[in-house]
């Protein structure tokens, strides 16, 4: 296991790296403006006024080394469908380096709270639910508990969240690797940047956390490291409820099972029943 995992790791950055799009990523920009592959189908809609049964625009915010286009082709035209308003934004580039969720966390949690800020005025919310995959998911943890995000925020979906850190994140690991950005670092277990945002508690008071994950993740190690504790939690294994279901990390934002959650998460009153599990998985 100990040679397997790096070599995965060598992988993923290769496949990363082959992927991205180029650009330069100023704070406050609209990801349209920012990523040369545009939002995902039906995001980015800045004329879209929430209904009265739907009243929280819908934020989606990619993970470490990727980007809205690449992550949210299924959820972002599934929301819409269903009457939301949708909106991502591609966070945490460094320079010109191709990537995105790459930079200092924090750095990208106030990007997101200028995104949150420009989402509220241009529909006329009063708060935004958010749906974020990997460092996505706990990204927004940061914003909600040190930049006053708590109270712009009504529910935090994540899927296959960092919450808690990943051993895989060694930093030795990391250096062999040559994957230095500030990110990769600061999502290791033991991470001064993950034990300040879990210091005295997983959550605040206020919003509503969701954490969707997968026993399959090959990235947040152990898996159950994404789960979070608190009155205001939700934790969903999609094993529990589809027990065959191998998704792993990267694919989990095409995991039917989990997009079905997602939507659950979202609904007015969540009830989350048990969600079809013929034709379980990744949707391509």
């Amino acid at each position: 296991m100990k040679r397997v995992l790096p070599i995965f790791l060598v992988g993923l950055a290769m496949f990363l790296s082959s992927c991205l799009p180029i650009g330069t990523y100023s704070d406050g920009q609209q990801a349209s403006a920012t990523n040369p592959s545009g939002p995902p189908p039906g995001a980015n809609n800045w004329s879209c006024k929430p209904s009265t049964a739907l009243p929280y625009p819908v934020i989606l915010l990619h993970g470490t080394g990727l980007n809205a286009a690449f992550s949210f082709q299924a959820l972002s035209p599934m929301l819409v469908n269903a009457g939301y308003c949708v909106f991502t934004l591609d966070y945490g580039q460094i320079g010109g380096s191709g990537g995105y969720g790459l930079g200092d966390i924090a750095t990208s949690a106030s990007q997101l709270s200028l995104f949150v800020s420009q989402v509220i005025a241009s529909t006329g919310a009063v708060q935004v639910d958010i749906v974020g995959h990997s460092q996505g998911g706990m990204m927004p943890r940061y914003y909600m508990k040190f930049l006053n995000g708590a109270s712009y925020v009504h529910t935090l979906v994540g899927l296959a969240p960092s919450n808690h850190g990943t051993t895989l994140a060694n930093p030795t690991t990391l250096s062999q690797l040559g994957l230095t950005a500030p990110a990769w670092s600061e999502q290791w277990t033991y991470s001064t940047f993950i034990e300040n945002l879990n210091a005295g508690g997983d959550t605040v008071a206020g919003p509503n956390y969701v954490v969707i994950e997968t026993s399959d993740d090959e990235i947040v190690q152990p898996y159950s490291s994404a789960f979070l504790t608190g009155t205001n939690v939700t934790n969903i294994l999609v094993q529990n409820q589809c027990p065959t279901d191998n998704s792993g990390h990267i694919g989990f934002t095409y995991d039917m099972v989990a997009l079905s959650d997602v939507m659950s998460a979202l609904s007015p009153n969540p009830t989350y029943p048990q969600p079809v599990c013929s034709g379980y998985g990744p949707t391509t």
